[in-house]
């Protein structure tokens, strides 16, 4: 889904670097190429791990199990809007009960403008690729206040948070 999700979130004029794991980069240029984009200035030679061991700034994404999240939406004093970056569909098919669906192709021009950057959020998806993405395009544009879900809805319904089927609540 990686070539998929650049082609859907990212301008193909866009200069890109690569940050792949040591040994991955060509499959990742392939990738992009195969969607379009060729332009490519470079890759991050070692990847990440070379990033952080010349002393380069690294952000992080807070992660919750989804027993922590079900304890804390189930108390009701978390405070946070639970957005479910699905497609309407997935969305529509099972959500927490409550949630907002904010699909993660609404972000092709930006975060969308219904993403309050003072609200705090629990951020998921079905299984935990798509709420990273968000997360990192909330984090790129200035949003802090968010904690992701690890594992998403395939995690989450297993617990005993309250779930509803059917009738989308979109913040677009």
């Amino acid at each position: 889904m990686f070539a998929i999700w650049v082609g859907t979130l990212v301008p193909i004029d866009r200069i890109l670097v690569i940050v792949a794991p040591e040994g991955r980069e060509s499959e990742a240029m392939l990738r992009l190429a195969r969607v379009g984009y060729e332009n490519v200035s470079g890759y991050l030679e070692g990847g990440i791990a070379a990033w952080q061991a010349a002393g380069e700034k690294v952000q992080t994404i807070t992660s919750i199990t989804p027993e922590a999240f079900a304890a804390a939406v189930n108390s009701g004093t978390s405070g946070r809007l639970v957005a479910d970056v699905r497609r309407p569909g997935e969305f529509e098919s099972g959500h927490v009960a409550g949630a907002a669906n904010i699909c993660l192709s609404s972000f092709s021009a930006g975060v969308p403008a219904a993403v309050d950057k003072n609200q705090p959020y629990y951020i998921h998806c079905a299984g935990g690729y798509r709420s990273m993405i968000a997360a990192s395009l909330l984090m790129a544009n200035g949003y802090t206040n968010f904690i992701n879900v690890y594992g998403g809805w395939a995690k989450i319904k297993d617990t005993d948070v309250p779930v509803e089927i059917g009738s989308v609540v979109s913040l677009l």
